[in-house]
């Protein structure tokens, strides 16, 4: 990436999948078992029509665990892409850690350290601090931050902690991405 000039580097959006995309029924690796959240598609377009990247970041533990493969996740992948494209919307690339600490011992990709979205960002020449992570979990919000992103939390916040600095909260990814294109970039939801 050192030999990309920082104007020729783009902002991305990176999500999280189970939960933040689809609902997170455990372990999902089938079309048939796919859920799509309410207004998912329509947001995904909004943030690629302004110009982001879309990059999903999931850890998937099922793989170490022997309840899929590799494959199977990245055939999953093909048809999530395929059935957003047929609503207007498109993923840029999926990336996965296939890794569980309990089987595989520690890795770099697993939320919540950052390596997925440092990869991508090599990939795909981006501009980490000018891009976002949404995810549902705290693990999603630390993975955005060490990699210098700005996170964003899909939850009404009950029972979390006062974050500093304070963490922006979205209740679906239609507001996470109304936040992004108002270009509001510090401060706390006010749902």
């Amino acid at each position: 990436m050192e030999n990309a000039s920082s104007s020729a580097l783009r902002p991305a959006v990176f999500l999280d999948r189970d939960g933040t995309l689809n609902a997170d029924l455990g372990y999902v690796c089938r079309p048939e078992d796919v859920r799509w959240l309410p207004g998912v598609a329509a947001a995904l377009a909004r943030l690629r029509w302004a110009g982001y990247l879309l990059i999903v970041v999931t850890n998937q533990s099922g793989i170490a665990r022997g309840y899929y493969d590799v494959p199977t996740m990245q055939a999953l992948h093909d048809w999530m892409d395929a059935d957003l494209r047929s609503q207007g919307a498109h993923i840029d690339a999926f990336y996965h850690c296939p890794h569980h600490p309990d089987i595989d011992g520690a890795c770099t990709c697993r939320k919540p350290a950052p390596g997925m979205l440092l990869r991508a960002a090599d990939d795909w020449f981006i501009d980490l601090g000018r891009s976002w992570m949404i995810g549902d979990k705290m693990s999603d919000v630390t993975a955005g931050r060490a990699a210098g992103c700005t996170p964003i939390l899909l939850s009404a916040g009950v029972g979390l902690p006062d974050e500093d600095p304070p963490l922006l909260r979205a209740a679906s990814l239609g507001e996470a991405a109304d936040l992004i294109l108002s270009g509001r970039e510090s401060g706390p939801s006010k749902s």
